[in-house]
């Protein structure tokens, strides 16, 4: 990790496409995860502190290097930090809150930002020599946002290869023999392993989802452009949507609703519906269960694991399910044509930057990102109009679900987290990607020790009254994880 400031003490030079550091050359970590035991790096929680004087900002930040220094050699989250800038930050801070004074929910809160979005005191370099370097001279929405907020950006962290190929080092904070999952890698393990309380991520496929679940962290994926994206390397605007990462629903929530209020959501999308505070836990009547295309790849114990969690949950409120509706089993069927919408519609997006980028140097794309390109280097204009047609379909399907319940719940992953660098199979993301909707991860179970997470679903602009469906289940599985 390179800090721009100076020397952090750890000599872990994260050049782009350095990518594959073989396992065994790190050493190994476990520790094993507990849904109701795990301790996890509040933020707003300080905040009351923050306000009496008993604590401050500058405090908080130096715990969280102390948590840097002892994790990040082996977990590898970040690419590039700016240690000096945040602590700065963090004087700014504590003086304000010693005025009573702070500017937002986010002031004094150190941050992570995925490396496919621009800061202006960071290199930003999306996992790839075409961007070693690179400075753009400005923060991306999110970042400016944040900064505004008086945030402190801590740190760049790893992604895939333009958040769509060949992973960086990073290993699953639990265990590091296996995966953090991507292509949001360093943000999940960054805020799994206690480093930072909220960092950033975006999805195009299940680059929110599946690293959350494999690192047990709550986490937002919102409905399509409600967070400005604006500022992002990424090659999805038909499905890239920015979210946030967190180790608890509150940091999450009131993030996510500052940053949307302070910097709006996508052009020609109305942004973030709800309000600033977390909203109360709220039962929901019904939920539906969906087992999606997922569920033909998943794993014995994570399939008698999540079977469980719905019967327990059944108990609580009524689950409806494929077998018990027509509409339900329509969709479940439905779901299954995701990979025909989905590939031809991120392949097209991919034409342009990646095609000037092959053009200008193949050696600067991996193989894995030019096997990409040259297995759909034909899809054209009316492949991407059938592809809108049939999403079109898909969502007018899922709308009338609604009418059925409006909380949906589904596996974030198809098991526990991989072993190698390999990144996991994205299937369950998939599914609100391509529908829009809001999904919300909550890490409330764990096989072998390591974390397993549903993921919360709901209709396209209700992320607020998801969060409150979201809360009360948060509640009620960690009571029941609790025994």
């Amino acid at each position: 990790m390179n800090d721009v400031n100076g020397s952090t003490g750890m000599n872990l030079d994260k050049n782009p496409r350095a990518l594959a550091a073989a396992p065994g050359t790190v050493p190994v970590r476990r520790i094993a995860y507990h849904p109701a035991q795990w301790r996890r790096l509040a933020f707003r929680d300080a905040v009351t502190d923050f306000l009496s004087g008993s604590d401050d900002p500058r405090a908080y930040l130096e715990r969280c290097l102390e948590t840097i220094a002892e994790c990040e050699p082996v977990v590898q989250a970040f690419v590039v930090t700016n240690i000096e800038g945040a602590r700065r930050a963090a004087d700014e801070s504590a003086k304000r809150y010693r005025e009573g004074r702070p500017l937002s929910a986010v002031d004094g809160m150190p941050v992570g930002i995925k490396d496919l979005y621009e800061t202006v005191d960071m290199p930003t370099q999306a996992n790839s020599p075409v961007y070693a370097g690179w400075q753009s001279g400005r923060d991306a929405a999110h970042v400016y946002a944040l900064r505004r907020g008086g945030a402190l950006i801590l740190g760049k962290t790893t992604t895939t290869e333009f958040g769509m190929a060949d992973p960086p080092p990073t290993r699953n904070p639990f265990d590091s023999e296996r995966t953090a999952g991507g292509s949001s890698s360093g943000t999940a393990a960054a805020v799994g392993a206690g480093m930072l309380p909220v960092a950033s991520g975006s999805q195009a496929r299940g680059s929110i989802v599946r690293p959350a679940g494999y690192c047990a962290n709550y986490a937002l994926k919102p409905t399509y452009g409600a967070i400005n994206k604006g500022g992002g390397l990424g090659m999805s605007p038909s499905h890239g949507v920015l979210g946030f990462h967190a180790a608890t629903l509150r940091d999450m929530w009131e993030t996510a609703f500052y940053v949307a209020q302070t910097i709006g959501g996508d052009p020609n999308c109305p942004g973030l519906y709800g309000e600033a505070a977390l909203p109360q836990a709220a039962r929901p009547d019904a939920v539906v269960r969906l087992d999606t295309l997922g569920w033909d790849v998943t794993e014995p114990a994570a399939k008698a694991a999540f079977d469980s969690y719905m019967h327990d949950l059944g108990r609580q409120v009524r689950v409806i399910t494929r077998r018990d509706n027509a509409l339900i089993e329509e969709l479940e069927q439905a779901l299954r044509g995701i990979p025909a919408v989905m590939f031809p519609m991120l392949s097209y997006d991919m034409r342009w930057p990646a095609w000037p980028y092959r053009d200008a140097g193949r050696e600067r794309l991996s193989p894995t990102l030019l096997s990409y390109l040259e297995k759909f280097e034909n899809i054209g204009p009316d492949d991407y109009r059938r592809a809108l047609d049939q999403r079109a379909r898909l969502r007018a399907l899922f709308s009338q679900v609604q009418n059925i319940s409006p909380v949906c719940v589904a596996l974030c992953q198809p098991g526990i987290a991989p072993v190698g660098m390999g990144i996991g199979d994205p299937v369950y993301g998939d599914v609100s990607s391509v529908l829009g909707t809001p999904a919300i991860v909550l890490p409330v179970m764990a096989i072998e020790e390591m974390p397993l997470a549903v993921q919360v679903m709901g209709q396209a602009h209700m992320d607020y009254p998801l969060c409150a469906a979201a809360r009360w289940m948060a509640d009620w599985a960690l009571r029941r994880a609790a025994g």
